[in-house]
């Protein structure tokens, strides 16, 4: 699969219309719906390359603007959590920085 087609799982005849949201694979057991034990053997079925990685976080991404932004009358919810998530990343980006404030006297 190259950059910019459709994943090799997609039929439009069976699928319909391509909805980037959706994973077109071989439906497996939810996360959710996993037991411990058999958490290794779930592990284990899942794709592990950087596209198939990629692929899961363009699907999320897709689901999280058809969720929070695509509908008519969307609220603030999708805006302020791209604003706190940016601010946490950030944050951890410079905690280095950060840490050694806590130390300091502000006083002459």
């Amino acid at each position: 699969m190259g950059w910019g087609e459709y994943p090799p799982e997609y039929n439009a005849r069976v699928h319909g219309p391509y909805d980037p949201a959706r994973y077109y694979g071989k439906p497996d057991t939810a996360f959710g719906e996993v037991k411990v034990g058999e958490l290794g053997g779930w592990l284990g079925r899942r794709k592990k390359s950087p596209t198939a990685m990629a692929q899961a976080v363009s699907r999320a991404w897709w689901r999280w603007n058809h969720k929070f932004t695509f509908p008519r009358k969307a609220g603030i919810a999708g805006p302020m959590q791209l604003i706190c998530g940016s601010m946490f990343v950030f944050y951890v980006m410079n905690y280095g920085k950060l840490r050694h404030h806590r130390l300091y006297k502000y006083h002459w």
